[in-house]
């Protein structure tokens, strides 16, 4: 569990595919902290510890969470949001993140607002029912408030203004028109959703 409150920018330092493809991650992360099969979230997909040493740990990434990942996030130089799983008694900053992708974004439009910035993303349907004005969205494994929401031929775009210190301490500051994003719902959205499904199949 996560709060995506992002802690470190990690940047892969190999790709390696002896089976599923091991990424190997630069941190400044005390290492000697994390354990063995801990989870840390890597721009917002939960991933096992498998190898470390100083400043520097290893992940294994299967195809099935590469198949469902932002577009070219698993090669060498990429950037990552980096978080460590939640300790009891930690502080929620943001929201409830599992690390679990629900689908992808594009980003359509990038503009200064004041210090700020405003993104905009355009995401699917499958995306789109869990969007809402003033709810939580998690964005490359960041923790942002949906600050606009508008439906486009069954899907959605969304605007979020990114503070200066967020576009300072995440990958966020590097966004592009047209990158590919990881997104995932709030997870109250989610289990509403079901809540629904079942209220309406049992009306």
């Amino acid at each position: 569990m996560f709060t995506g409150i992002v802690t470190d920018i990690g940047t892969v330092t190999s790709v390696e595919s002896p089976g599923d493809t091991r990424v190997i991650v630069s941190t400044v992360y005390d290492t000697a902290t994390i354990d063995l099969g801990a989870s840390i979230s890597c721009s917002g997909v939960c991933l096992t510890v498998v190898d470390k040493g100083p400043n520097w740990f290893a992940v294994d990434v299967s195809g099935e969470t590469i198949s469902r990942t932002a577009k070219d996030q698993w090669t060498a130089g990429r950037t990552y949001n980096l978080e460590r799983a939640m300790k009891l008694g930690d502080e929620l900053g943001g929201h409830i993140v599992t690390g679990h992708v629900d689908g992808l974004g594009t980003v359509v439009a990038l503009a200064e607002e004041g210090g700020s910035h405003r993104v905009t993303i355009r995401a699917g349907a499958d995306i789109a029912p869990f969007i809402a004005p003033k709810g939580s969205v998690t964005v490359d494994g960041v923790s942002l408030t949906v600050n606009s929401v508008r439906d486009i031929d069954g899907e959605v775009e969304f605007g979020l203004n990114i503070i200066p210190h967020t576009w300072g301490v995440t990958t966020l500051g590097t966004i592009h028109v047209e990158q590919s994003v990881n997104i995932e719902i709030d997870v109250l959205a989610r289990y509403l959703q079901r809540m629904e499904h079942y209220r309406v199949k049992a009306s």
